[in-house]
């Protein structure tokens, strides 16, 4: 898949999972797409948050990887 493509459907992606995220005071934003792995930022109550590794490993990174088996190897995140 095209790159511009690819990261315009991860973020609308990550914009429809934003609101399951923000209903806890959480947020996260598309930093980029780089040799195959996105990169997120956690913000807000994300931050330090004990289930951080439960939001972006197995909701966020789970279903990019379903949504772009091809494209995407995993999720990481940034500060």
């Amino acid at each position: 898949m095209e790159k511009n493509t690819l990261e315009q459907k991860v973020k609308e992606i990550i914009a429809q999972l934003r609101m399951y995220v923000t209903q806890d005071g959480g947020d996260m934003e598309f930093v980029a797409i780089r040799d195959r792995h996105v990169y997120i930022r956690l913000l807000g109550n994300c931050v330090g948050c004990g289930l951080t590794e439960l939001t972006y490993k197995e909701g966020i990174e789970s279903i990019l990887l379903e949504e772009f088996p091809y494209d995407i190897d995993g999720v990481e995140l940034v500060m």
